[in-house]
């Protein structure tokens, strides 16, 4: 496994072939507090990862033991004057949207607290997969604003317009069995799993064409929330940017030949 840091707070891991990567929040003296310099390294780290053509699928994960990630860092913000404040949103954003746009299957591994921002860096995710310590929430409203780091959005996504007004406008906090049974988890194991699960449904996923995976992400995301007409042009200009691909001519071999592919990833 080898590892490359982007600035002081976040390292990414290359697991297996180096087709499954980890993007680990490292900031553990603050609960991974997402702080401007943070903020900044993980665009930093998605950029990089999104261009890359080996990484099939990203989990992301954090070295704290009671935290995945406990959301803005208020103590920094509490410094701000407004001038600051604004500056500093579209860096924030940037880690947001960096997550959320990262062209291959994302996974969270969550353990502890995800709250705020920390759960809005895993709604960016495609899955979450949490252990039985996790606590989900947005407070946002509790202290003066709201979700800004897509949790209006991406919230009512999974679970519906109205559980998540719920949840938003009541602040409050879900321990890991409530969060899996309304949705707001995809998959709950046993507490110290979830790095370990996420990363064997990572490698399970990447074992798959990826031209394939990032066509059918791509097709996913742009084609929630069109009527059903709009979303099947969609998915078929995505199937036409595979169907001629050497992924494709190389899967239904390998199928006939009844091996395992070798993916030229093209």
């Amino acid at each position: 496994m080898s590892e490359e840091r982007f600035g002081e707070f976040v390292a990414v891991r290359r697991h297996g072939e180096g087709h499954v990567a980890e993007l680990a929040l490292d900031r553990p003296k603050a609960m991974n507090a997402v702080s401007t310099e943070m903020a900044r390294s993980v665009a930093a780290a998605c950029a990089a990862l999104g261009a890359d053509r080996d990484v099939r699928v990203v989990v992301v994960t954090s070295t704290h033991e009671r935290a995945f990630c406990v959301g803005a860092d208020l103590k920094e913000r509490n410094s701000f004057t407004d001038a600051d404040l604004v500056r500093q949103r579209p860096v924030a954003r940037a880690a947001y949207t960096g997550v959320l746009e990262l062209p291959v299957p994302t996974i969270a591994a969550v353990h502890g607290f995800a709250l705020g921002g920390g759960f809005e860096l895993a709604l960016s995710c495609d899955l979450i997969v949490a252990d039985r310590t996790a606590v989900v929430g947005l407070p946002e409203v509790s202290v003066g604003v709201i979700p800004g780091g897509g949790g209006t959005q991406l919230l009512p996504r999974r679970v519906g317009a109205a559980r998540a007004a719920e949840l938003i406008f009541t602040a409050r906090r879900l321990e890991a069995a409530e969060a899996a049974e309304l949705g707001l988890v995809d998959q709950l194991v046993e507490e110290g799993r979830d790095t370990q699960e996420a990363l064997a449904l990572a490698s399970r996923i990447a074992a798959n064409s990826p031209v394939g995976l990032r066509a059918a992400k791509r097709a996913l995301r742009l084609g929630h929330g069109l009527d059903l007409r709009a979303g099947l042009e969609v998915e078929d200009a995505a199937w036409r940017s595979v169907a001629f691909s050497g992924d494709r001519a190389e899967g239904v071999a390998a199928f006939n030949e009844k091996r395992k592919p070798q993916w030229p990833g093209e």
